[in-house]
Order: C-alpha cells, then structure tokens, then sequence
C-alpha cells in the first residue's frame, strides 16, 4: 500500500506540474493574436480613445506577467474570470457548452474500446478476415481526416439518404433517442480512425501475451484456449490496450473540435472559433484549463485501473 500511495503522489505532483505548464503555454499563446476586445465589444463605430479606455478596464494595458498571476490567482479560487463580451462569467460560458464536447468524446471513447476489444479478441481467435478488416480502418484513419469523413457521412447519410438529421443537437433530458440519433455520425466520423489503432495495440499485446512462457505451461495443463484467452490474457495485455485509449483521448478531444463545426454543435470546438475570433481570452483560457484537466484526470483513471488489474504496475 505505501508504495502504491508514493506512486499515486508522484503521478498527482507531475498531474500538477503539467497543468502549470499547460495554462502557462495556454496564456502565452492566446497572447500572441493580433485581436482588439476593446473594439470587438464597443464594435467598429468607437473612436480610438473609447477603444483604449474599454481595453484599460479590462486590464489589457498591464504587463502579461500580471494579467497572468491575476487570472491565476482566480483559478486557485475557483474563478476562470468573465468573458469580454457579455461580462458573463466564463464558467457559465463553458457550462452551456460542454455537455455536447462530452457526449460526443464518451460516446466515441465507448466505441473505441468495445469495437477494438472485440477487433482485437477476434483477431488473435484466428480470424483472417478480421485482421484485414482492421488493417483496412487503419489505412482509412491515416488516409483520411477525421473533417473530410464527417463531412462524406454528412452528404451521403443526412443530405442524400436522411437518414440523420444534418444539423443541431438535442439534449438528452429532452429526448435520449433524438440525442442518440443526433450524435451517430458524429461519433462514426470520430471514433473510426481510432478503432483500428487500439485494436491493433491490443492484437499486438495478446499475441505477446499469448506467446508468454506461463501461457504455454496453462495450455500444457490442459487449460482450454478461451479459458487463457479471457481469465490470464486479457488482463496482462490490457496496460498496453489502455494506455492507447489514454493517448487517443486528446486525439478525441481534438477530432471532436473539427466534427462539431461540420455537424454545427453547439460544443467547446464552436465555443473557442468564437472566443478566437473575438480575442475572448478568459473563455479560451477557460477551455484550456477544462480540456487540460480532462487530459490529466483520465490518465490518471487509466493509472488506477492498470494498478489494480496488475498489481506489479503499482511498483513501476
């Protein structure tokens, strides 16, 4: 127990550094644009002096150390600051968006480890047609962006068959088969160059596994093939298959950003091109902060469950 709660410790303490190093490249990079708030909020027809007095009363006229240690200093609080335009606060911003990011991440996150799972298992049980058809959405992932085949899901299955609506979202509280029906596309368009990676991560474990001396000495005792399979297997193969899942998450969050402006969702992705465009540096810096402790918070969870399905990991 003592060395899992050091190993736990030193992942929080490298969890926080990271998170400092995210919101300070964030800072310094969402400083970096050619944006005027003050003339995005006071709009074209304000004189230069309206302009320099709106940008004065935001604080844009101090040092980017001190906005910096300011902003900062609300995080720790609990505060991510007001948007510039609307004077809303940022998290209320953030809260209108984010259940659409959400779903459509877990949904996808769902996919991807039950489809490469079962890819996987399937594989390995001496499928052939099965590791062609992995290998084939693996060149379908590399070939393909994720933009240009939501956008072919879209034409084909929504504009050409309709058989999904083109556009919008539907909470799910209103009605769970609309919002289902809603995020299938998306979900396809984000999910499908991901599957192939996993499953390929996972073949390539269990066959390692499956090659492992203890598992010949099993089969040698007459343990039957699906027994090892799925009670010794599975379980030594899936630090490798959850680590994968861990790295494709920011390649999710990501993906989801570009998917949600093809489907037009309301999400963090169409929440940023807004803040961006409108140089809404609290907002963005929120998004940032949101989406970095997401990241850290899942891998986390993945450190956890591989100490707990292999207990020599809680050692490493």
């Amino acid at each position: 127990m003592t060395s899992m709660v050091r190993l736990l410790f030193r992942r929080a303490v490298a969890a926080l550094v990271l998170m400092i190093a995210v919101a300070v490249a964030g800072f310094v990079i969402t400083g970096l644009g050619n944006s005027d708030p003050g003339r995005s909020i006071l709009g074209p027809q304000a004189t230069a002096a309206q302009v320099e007095a709106e940008n004065h009363r935001l604080g844009l006229d101090r040092s980017q150390v001190e906005q910096f240690t300011d902003w900062a200093g609300g995080v720790v609080r609990g505060d991510l600051g007001r948007s510039y335009l609307g004077d809303r606060p940022v998290t209320e911003k953030i809260t209108n968006y984010l259940p659409v990011t959400m779903s459509l991440v877990a949904l996808s996150m769902v996919v991807i480890a039950v489809l490469s799972l079962v890819l996987a298992v399937a594989s390995v049980s001496g499928r052939a047609w099965v590791d062609r058809c992995v290998q084939l959405l693996a060149v379908i992932g590399h070939v393909l962006p994720g933009y240009l085949l939501a956008l072919l899901l879209l034409l084909l299955f929504a504009v050409q068959f309709q058989l999904f609506p083109v556009f919008g979202y539907t909470p799910i509280g209103e009605s769970p088969a609309q919002w289902l029906r809603g995020l299938a596309l998306p979900v396809i368009a984000l999910a499908l160059g991901s599957v192939a990676g996993a499953a390929l991560q996972a073949r390539g474990a269990l066959m390692d596994v499956l090659e492992a001396d203890y598992v010949r000495t099993l089969r040698s005792r007459g343990i039957g093939g699906r027994s090892v399979l799925f009670r010794h297997a599975l379980r030594n193969a899936s630090p490798a298959w959850l680590t994968s899942l861990s790295l494709g998450f920011v390649a999710l969050l990501a993906g989801a950003f570009m998917v949600e402006k093809v489907f037009a969702l309301p999400g963090l992705g169409t929440l940023s091109v807004e803040a961006t465009s409108s140089g809404d540096r609290p907002v963005l810096m929120g998004v940032v902060v949101l989406t970095g402790g997401l990241v850290v918070v899942v891998n986390l969870l993945v450190d956890l469950l591989q100490m707990w399905l292999i207990p020599k990991a809680r050692t490493a």
